[in-house]
């Protein structure tokens, strides 16, 4: 790959094309991924399996940051404050991972009306709740 594209370490480069059905309607998109694993280390299955691990850990935090925690529209831009707010919501999603929460904006608002539950996951040992 790297005698055909200027591009440091290239060694593969592949397209997967999805389709969903909804309804009767189906849509397509096209995803390409550009990798520096040779086709010697990463086949096709291989190569799927990256991709999908990708997106599961987009669909388990990126997603929850962003529409949960409507992180985009957050309003905390100087200083350090944007990565001690970034900290803080990843922490606060480990948390209620840890204690078996899959819908994290349902365990926040359990937790909002509970505070006590709330600081119970980070002074109770081990995380346990009383």
């Amino acid at each position: 790959m790297n005698d055909w594209a200027d591009w440091p370490h290239l060694a593969q480069v592949a397209r997967l094309v999805t389709h969903v059905t909804k309804r009767g309607v189906t849509t397509y998109e096209t995803h390409y991924l550009i990798t520096s694993l040779p086709p010697e280390v990463a086949s096709p299955k291989r190569l799927l399996r990256l991709m999908r691990g990708h997106w599961e850990i987009e669909n388990r935090l990126h997603w929850v940051r962003d529409v949960t925690f409507d992180e985009d529209r957050c309003q905390v831009r100087s200083g350090a404050a944007p990565q001690v707010m970034a900290a803080l919501r990843n922490t606060t999603i480990a948390l209620l991972r840890c204690i078996g929460a899959s819908n994290i904006a349902a365990a926040l608002r359990t937790h909002g009306g509970h505070p006590h539950r709330a600081l119970a996951l980070v002074t109770a040992p081990g995380g346990t709740m009383q």
